[in-house]
This record gives C-alpha cells, structure tokens and sequence, in this order.
C-alpha cells in the first residue's frame, strides 16, 4: 500500500530532524520509513526521526527513531525542535511543557527568539542503569580504563535518559573520532551501545565537543550529550557548573550544579521545509 507522510525537517545547532504528526494521522511503519527516508542521498536525510504522540503522563509523548530505524531513549536536541514544532503549529501556546520519552519526562521551556531551555532531569551515574559493564556500585564512572583498538583510553560514562561515553582529547578536531567512535559504540562495555562524545578542554567554561551518535554516525551536535559532557567535567573537577559546549553546528549553554540537580541545557532551534513523500508499505 501506497502512503502519503507529511513530514517537518527541523534542526538544532546541526543535529537534523525529521518531525511526523502522529496526533492527527494514521502514520507508517516507523521502523522502516526512518531506514527508508534517514539516508541523505536516497531519502530526506536525518539523524533521527521524531515522532508527536498523545501522552497519559505528560502533555505529549516523542517517540524517537535513529536513521538505521532503532528506536532511542533520549534526544536534548530534538525535544527543543519538537517544542518549537508544537507552538509554531498552535499545539500548545505555554511557556514551559513536559514531554514524556523512553528516558523519562522531560520539561522545555521557551526562553524567545527560538531558542528553548530544557529541564533534562538529574544526571545517571550508576553504572548499571547508564548501562555499562565499567565501574560498579553507584558510580561515577570517570575515567575507567578501556582498551579500543590499540589505544589505552580513558572513559567517563554518563546516562541522560540515553547512554554516553565521555573521551579527554588534547586536539579534538584532529582526532579520529569515526574510527574510535564506531567502535567504542559496539564495544562489550556498553549492553545497549552508547554515544561517544570527543571532548578538549579549553577553559573551566568552555568546552569543545564531536559526538559519534550511536546508529547515527558523526553529528553536528548533540544536546544530550553536551549534558552528559557538563556533568563528567563538573566531576572531573576541570569545569564549572555553568558552561559553554562548543559543537560543530554551534554552542549550547549547560548549567549543572552537582548533586541530584537537574541538568538545564538551553540553545536554539529551527523549522527548515515541510514536504511529503509516498512510502510505500510491504
């Protein structure tokens, strides 16, 4: 059977969205429509697919699809593109909402000019939740020694709803970030695969950051991980709580003061076109 899916292509500092009304329309397989439309040459091209859902325990649900067409927990970037989605569209005209997803409830709040401050919720740092196979009991896990491919590393692992792997760099622009990120992603640490951030230090305030995005591949940017980032350098002791994240498409501003505190990561976000495509159903 033929479809007709009227699609939202949406950004945050580069880390690129495709948005699906599934409030108002009867929507295809999502599985198989990311894995279709997520290839950039043959499709629409995204690192994820959000997807708009009625929610019992918040105001909405996002459901979230990588571009292989796994479902994921968690995307900071993509819950502003979705907020900004649903004022644009008269879904809501509050200031501040909460969405629920995989990795719990999260609260955006809009702060003008498009550009959205998220409630990410307290930092995970027990290893078995986050989860990863290094470190034990109820964590920190910093700089937990792992062996890829040849390279002694350092690891700092953090979990905002979605698991992350922190990597010290002196040169993060020179570094092999494709090699080493697939395959710390796959690696028998990780029981779920894990994001890997690539991060150099440049001062107690400003960080620089790549992201190897778990079924993704490289991204411009990841709020998620920017916050997985903030809080590893908070506990490292070689950053403050309130930080600048540079990415490569752009800066998010992370506050985390420690402790059981939640995570605020605020930066902006942007609609790009809206189209729709024909999928055809097996």
């Amino acid at each position: 059977m033929r479809r007709s899916v009227k699609f939202t292509k949406m950004h945050g500092i580069g880390n690129d969205f495709v948005v699906l009304d599934g409030l108002g329309s009867e929507l295809p397989p999502l599985d198989a429509f990311a894995a279709r439309f997520g290839d950039r040459h043959k499709g629409i091209g995204f690192d994820q697919l959000l997807v708009l859902r009625a929610s019992k325990a918040a105001d909405f649900r996002m459901e979230i699809f990588n571009a292989e067409g796994g479902q994921v927990e968690m995307c900071g970037n993509g819950i502003r593109a979705l907020f900004k989605y649903l004022r644009d569209r008269g879904f809501t005209d509050r200031e501040e909402i909460a969405v629920e997803t995989l990795g719990g409830v999260v609260r955006p709040r809009w702060v003008g000019e498009d550009r959205v401050a998220v409630d990410m919720g307290p930092p995970v740092l027990a290893p078995a939740k986050i989860p990863t196979r290094l470190g034990e009991g109820d964590g920190p896990v910093l700089d937990a020694p792992l062996e890829i491919l040849g390279r002694s590393l350092r690891v700092s692992c953090v979990s905002m709803g979605n698991p992350h792997a922190v990597v010290y760099v002196d040169d993060v622009d020179a570094y092999p970030v494709s090699e080493v990120g697939r395959a710390i992603e796959i690696d028998d640490a990780f029981p779920n695969r894990v994001n890997v951030e690539f991060v150099q230090t440049v001062t107690r305030e400003r960080l620089r950051q790549r992201t190897w995005e778990r079924g993704v591949g490289e991204t411009l940017a990841c709020g998620s991980g920017a916050c997985a980032v903030a809080v590893a350098s908070v506990l490292r002791g070689v950053a403050g709580p309130r930080l600048v994240v540079e990415l490569r498409g752009g800066e998010l501003d992370i506050e985390w003061p420690g402790g059981d505190a939640s995570v605020i990561m605020t930066g902006p976000a942007a609609e790009v076109f809206s189209g729709r495509v024909d999928f055809e159903e097996a």
